[in-house]
């Protein structure tokens, strides 16, 4: 299922809805993610200010894949970016 994301608080749905598909408390999501639960709160509440590095892990343990949809003009220069060693 695709779902749009243009916000904070989109994404916070996403997260909530995934974890309580899993039937998972926030509790026992966050311990098992490695996250404090008052961090996993945040995310669900659409917080503007959280961490990119842990919202991907909070992603990547509720098995959420994030992808983007960029106009084709933006290829050229994401494929440069990749050839040349930097990281996209």
């Amino acid at each position: 299922m695709k779902i749009a994301i243009n916000n904070a608080a989109a994404i916070g749905k996403v997260v909530r809805a995934s974890r309580k598909a899993q039937k998972i408390r926030q509790d026992d999501a966050a311990g098992s993610i490695g996250v404090s639960e008052n961090f996993l709160g945040k995310i669900e509440r659409g917080s503007g200010s959280v961490q990119w590095g842990k919202l991907f892990q909070v992603l990547e343990g509720l098995g959420i894949r994030v992808t983007v949809d960029v106009p084709d003009s933006v290829a050229p220069y994401w494929h440069a970016s990749t050839d040349s060693g930097e990281t996209p």
